[in-house]
């Protein structure tokens, strides 16, 4: 079991650090620049070539059953699932089989009333409180997929 990151504008890093290391959990951080380079065995970093979906396909391409994805990207999200991979983004809220479809949906009209110009594309503040709700959702994350394994 691993988890993860699409690190690239990722605000919850130090968090997964954390938590990961409470379990003994190895962490994969992708990016398409430059990383905080880590002397942790249990950390390592890849950074891919510059590209629209790389470092999502490398995530996909790397994920398997049990694993944990953590991102903001609604697409990839459903690709993380379709791979057996439990899924959160960034505020802790886990992304299911039973609930990408409606993000995907709502990604795709709120994409719509940006081009529109109906919506303006302001994007809620990330607060301590998502922070609180993303630590205790991976933390408990990890634990459902220690005891699967």
């Amino acid at each position: 079991m691993q988890i993860l990151v699409d690190a690239d504008a990722c605000p919850v890093k130090d968090e997964v650090v954390r938590v990961a290391e409470r379990h003994g959990v190895l962490v994969t951080f992708v990016a398409n620049f430059g990383l905080r380079p880590s002397r942790d065995p249990l950390i390592r970093n890849v950074v891919v070539p510059q590209g629209a979906d790389a470092a999502d396909d490398w995530i996909v391409e790397h994920a398997e059953a049990g694993d944990i994805v953590i991102t903001a990207d609604i697409p990839l999200a459903g690709r993380a699932l379709k791979q057996g991979a439990l899924v959160l983004g960034p505020t802790g809220r886990p992304f299911t089989e039973a609930s990408i479809g409606m993000a995907l949906a709502m990604r795709d009209l709120h994409r719509h009333l940006r081009e529109t110009g109906e919506d303006r594309g302001f994007n809620a503040g990330f607060t301590g409180k998502d922070r609180s709700a993303f630590l205790q959702a991976l933390d408990e994350a990890v634990n459902k997929s220690l005891r699967k394994a």
